[in-house]
Parts: structure tokens; sequence; C-alpha cells
């Protein structure tokens, strides 16, 4: 069992900042350029939906109905890149010359926020927001004269959004992923995708390329691959631990080590950095010329693959 703990050393966890926008129009239901969006200063994101409507029979709460849920967001920045001028109703019509309240055309977007904790402060990670089918509604705009305590003018956007389909999940218009937890060559691979690079134009991928990309290979039946001290070894260490290695990534466990009168041995449990391989360290020595018991059970992987439960055993030096 694993007792709970809080506010342990680099798990103060928190997000901020938002930086890197960018913005591609859409055409034909995809994504083709990405422009760079200086100046962006904020995105504040509105889900709404997901209320309940109650139903009542039999004179109960029957059960509750739950609403959509939508995607919204403000965007706010200094300025915006000229390609945005189209999603924000206004239309060239001839250089240098737009007029306004012409068709808002869709747009997808991607920006970064920061993640930090206490140790690595806001070095520690970043998180990558997509979205997809937005719609920029029109926005106030206010100019002032210059004075004594100038402010540069602040644009806001109220953005609506609609849904993209996903394979094996609900349509969506958002997506999220945390670099400290995803392969870094694949996350390099998406950004390289996401900003282009020297060779080609950056654009957005929909979600189902998306998870492409991240996709694990398919992994091999669950197993363990050894344990230390062996079955039916002796002669073992008082002092010893015991370490089991497994070919995947474990999600959960519930290993357990008796004694030849069932006591359960206390301990502590770590993992490796690929949590594959796990050290049990008992809390006090062991006993001289005693039997004791590796029950392996409850260990499922990162694949949902379960293991067979198996029981090893190994006898303490005289």
């Amino acid at each position: 069992m694993t007792k709970l703990l809080w506010d342990q050393t680099a798990e103060r966890l928190y997000e901020t900042g938002v930086k890197q926008g960018v913005v591609y129009p859409q055409v034909s239901g995809a994504y083709p350029l990405g422009h760079a969006w200086n100046g962006l200063t904020a995105v504040t994101e509105s889900p709404s939906g997901a209320e309940a409507s109650p139903l009542y029979a039999d004179d109960i709460k029957y059960l509750n109905l739950i609403s959509a849920e939508e995607y919204g967001s403000t965007i706010e920045a200094y300025t915006y890149p000229d390609e945005f001028a189209d999603c924000d109703g206004s239309s060239e019509v001839a250089a240098g010359v737009r007029i306004g309240q012409q068709p808002r055309k869709p747009f997808g977007f991607c920006y970064k926020t920061a993640l930090g904790n206490d140790v690595d402060y806001t070095d520690f990670g970043y998180k990558l927001h997509l979205v997809y089918g937005a719609m920029a509604a029109p926005s106030e705009k206010a100019f002032a004269t210059v004075n004594d305590s100038p402010e540069a003018i602040t644009f806001s956007w109220e953005v609506t959004t609609t849904p993209v389909a996903v394979t094996g999940f609900k349509p969506t218009a958002s997506l999220v992923i945390d670099s400290t937890k995803v392969d870094p060559a694949k996350l390099a691979t998406l950004e390289d995708i996401l900003y282009g690079t020297a060779v080609a134009n950056p654009y957005l991928p929909l979600p189902d390329a998306v998870a492409t990309i991240f996709a694990e290979a398919a992994p091999g039946a669950l197993a363990l691959s050894s344990i230390v001290p062996d079955d039916d070894d002796v002669d073992i260490a008082i002092t010893a631990n015991i370490v089991l290695t497994f070919n995947n990534k474990i999600a959960s466990e519930a290993i357990i080590v008796t004694d030849d009168i069932g006591g359960i041995v206390a301990g502590a449990k770590t993992w490796d950095i690929a949590g594959k391989i796990l050290t049990f360290n008992p809390t006090a020595n062991l006993t001289n010329s005693t039997l004791y018991i590796v029950t392996v059970g409850g260990v499922v992987d990162i694949y949902n693959q379960s293991l067979t439960a198996v029981v090893k055993n190994f006898t303490t030096i005289a």
C-alpha cells in the first residue's frame, strides 16, 4: 500500500504564461499554413455547456441529462498577423486597403503555457495547446489620445469553436500536449510540423494525425522478466532488497512480501525512471533462516495489460 503525501519537493506544480502563438487560417477543413502571432498577451479559456437537466420520476430524481460541452476562449494581444485580418472580418480590396464587416473565416490556433515547480521553476516543462474550428466574434477596439501615461491598445477577440472529428472519441475543438509526459523526440516532430522547418511550411495537423505521432508501438505481452532474489534461492542476506523487473512500464501493482507465517514485511517501494524496475527495501532487516514469499499480484502495465499473479520465494542465511 502507498501512503498519500502532500507538497513533496519537485511536486509543487503550477502553470503560467502564454507564448509562441500561431494562427492557421482554415482552408477546406484543413489548416495548411501557419503564421506567427507576435504580441500575444493572454488566452482565457471559457468552456460552456455540460449543464445538468434533472429528470424526476416516482417522486425522486430519476437522472441528469448533461448538455454538450463547448470550447470557447478570449484572445488578447497588442497586435495580430495580417493573415488573421480575414478571420476578423476584413478583406483587402487593394494593397494596404481593407474593408470591414466581411464574412469571418474560421481558423486554428496554437500556443504554449509554461509548467513550473519548486525546483526547476518555469523550466520544468510546458503545455502545447491546439485549437480547431475557431471563429472570432466582433470585438471592441478602444483608441485614446496619447497622454502623460500612454498605453498600447489591447485587441481582444471572443472565440467560439466547432469541434472536429477524433477517431474513437467525441469530436473536440481543443487538444493539449504535456511536454513532461510525452516522448521528447515525438514532441519535436510535432513542433516541426506546427512551426515549420527550413524545408517545410508550418501547418496544424488534425487530432488524428497528432495521435498518430504520439502512438506507442504495440507492446509485447506483460511479463515478469526477472526477480532478485530468484525463486527458491537460499542463503540470502538479511539486508537484501527485492528487485523485480518487468518488460513494460507498470501503471499499478499490489505486490506484497510475507514471512513463512503470513506476516507482511513492511518496506518502501521505488521505481526506476522507466517504470519497469521495482525495488522493495524492507524497513528492518529480515530474519535469519526464514522463508519469505513474494506475491506478484495486481500488476497492470500502461497498456492496460494484466499479469497473472505469481508467487516466488527465497530463504535467508542461517
